[in-house]
Formats: C-alpha cells, structure tokens, sequence
C-alpha cells in the first residue's frame, strides 16, 4: 500500500477533531467547500503583499532576506508543507545569496494566522513541523519559527524544543495508523468544534 503523505493543514485539523483527517483520506468524497478557504487565501496574499514593504523590526531583526510560498517536504514524517515566509538570517546578507547549508545561517519559519489569540499547541505543532521539514529539505538547524497574527499585527515565537518535535512526530504516527486501519475515531469531548464544522452533516452521533 502507498504510504500517504500529510499536510501540515492536516496536523493542524487532527488537534481540532481527528475525524476530519479521517473523512479527509478515508472518505474523500464528501469534502466540502467553503468560503472560509477562499478567504483565508486572499488573507494570506494581502499579507504577502504587505510583508514586502515591512521592515523587520516586528521579528527583532535588523537584517534577513525573505523567502516567500516555500514548499517543504519529510520523507521521514511523510508530510509536506508551504510556508508563508522563511527569514534567513546569515553573518553576511551583503552579497549573493547564502547557501542553505552554510554555517553560521539561521533559518527561521514564519506562518501567517488569522487569530488574534495566543498560540495554542496546535498551532504551534504546526510551526514545529515546518521547521522540521525545513531542515531535512534545506538543511541546517532550526531553532525557533514565529507565529504572525493577521488581526493584532503580533508575533509570537514558538522555540523549537525536543519536546515539541516529539509531539510532531508522535500525531503524524497517531494520524497513519488512524489511516491505515480506516478506523474512525470518537467524536471529540467537547462538542464546541462541532458547531461551525464543515463536516458536521457526516457525523451521525454528534447532535
């Protein structure tokens, strides 16, 4: 059997209720759309745009060269991504642009989010997971990624500590064997995340 391949998105989705990464590859089919994704993505591409003309004293910064829409990717976790931005950060940005590997250059993800609330483990799972994905396709360390809020125009830094990385891989392998055996899961405690759920229609023991 092909082994499947995550998204980031889908990391993100298995904290706030695994029967959507469930319906999501178990049951294909019935994904709906909604309007929320074509409104995050023109979100996302406003803040692009204003990205290019901000200075870099909102990350602490006086110097970094941008990387926009980065795609990453771990054969290790199986799990793929697009980062909104990478800062590089290197001894010298004066010159032509530095190799990914070289030492010396940190390299840090930064992921756009529409919240005007503090991070909570999800979001910074998923931060986790770009930095990981980050070093295996570029190389180098990761040390931390930051978390841009859209509405307060805030960062948080999210340090990148083993133990965070062991929580990525531990819900990417929670994720797979859910999967593989197609069995779904219970309905989460809280029905909270149910109400404004797209796939709420499919879930016939939730009320």
């Amino acid at each position: 059997m092909e082994r499947t391949v995550f998204t980031v998105t889908d990391l993100k989705q298995y904290a706030y209720c695994p029967r959507i990464v469930f319906y999501t590859y178990c049951l294909p089919l019935i994904r709906p759309t909604t309007g929320k994704m074509e409104d995050g993505r023109l979100a996302h591409e406003e803040a692009r745009d204003r990205e290019r003309r901000r200075t870099l004293r909102i990350y602490g910064l006086e110097k970094a060269r941008r990387h926009f829409d980065v795609w990453v990717a771990s054969e290790e976790l199986g799990l793929r991504g697009r980062i909104d931005l990478v800062l590089e950060v290197a001894p010298d940005l004066s010159g032509t642009p530095v190799a990914p590997d070289l030492s010396g250059t940190e390299w840090i993800p930064v992921d756009y989010k529409q919240t005007d609330r503090r991070a909570g483990p999800h979001l910074r799972r998923q931060v986790a997971a770009y930095g990981i994905m980050l070093e295996e396709t570029w190389g180098g360390v990761v040390r931390r990624g930051l978390i841009y809020s859209l509405l307060t125009r805030r960062v948080e830094e999210v340090p990148l500590t083993p133990a965070l990385r062991r929580e990525v891989r531990e819900t990417v392998a929670a994720m797979r064997e859910m999967v593989e055996r197609e069995r779904m899961p219970d309905p989460p405690l809280s029905r909270k995340p149910c109400v404004n759920c797209e796939f709420r229609r499919f879930c016939n023991d939730v009320e």
